[in-house]
């Protein structure tokens, strides 16, 4: 099935809303959405950090600072 949206007419806010919609209606059936073996590998290596006492932590608050900083 292939579907067509109006891409080139559509506003940047009724883009995000029909990707709003699109992630809401996805999330009615999670199982249904694979995920890539990479997902597995990051998660496997943070829960080892996290196990061995490696893992470093930042506030909330300064990590979403660094990120703001870091794309402006």
């Amino acid at each position: 099935m292939s579907v067509q949206i109006p891409l080139d007419t559509m506003t940047v806010g009724e883009k995000l809303r029909a990707m709003e919609d699109i992630w809401a209606d996805l999330r009615k059936q999670p199982d249904d959405i694979p995920s890539p073996d990479w997902h597995r590998d990051v998660l496997n290596a943070r829960e080892r950090k996290r196990i061995d006492g490696s893992a470093v932590y930042e506030d909330w608050t300064v990590a979403k600072e660094r990120i703001r900083k870091k794309i402006q």
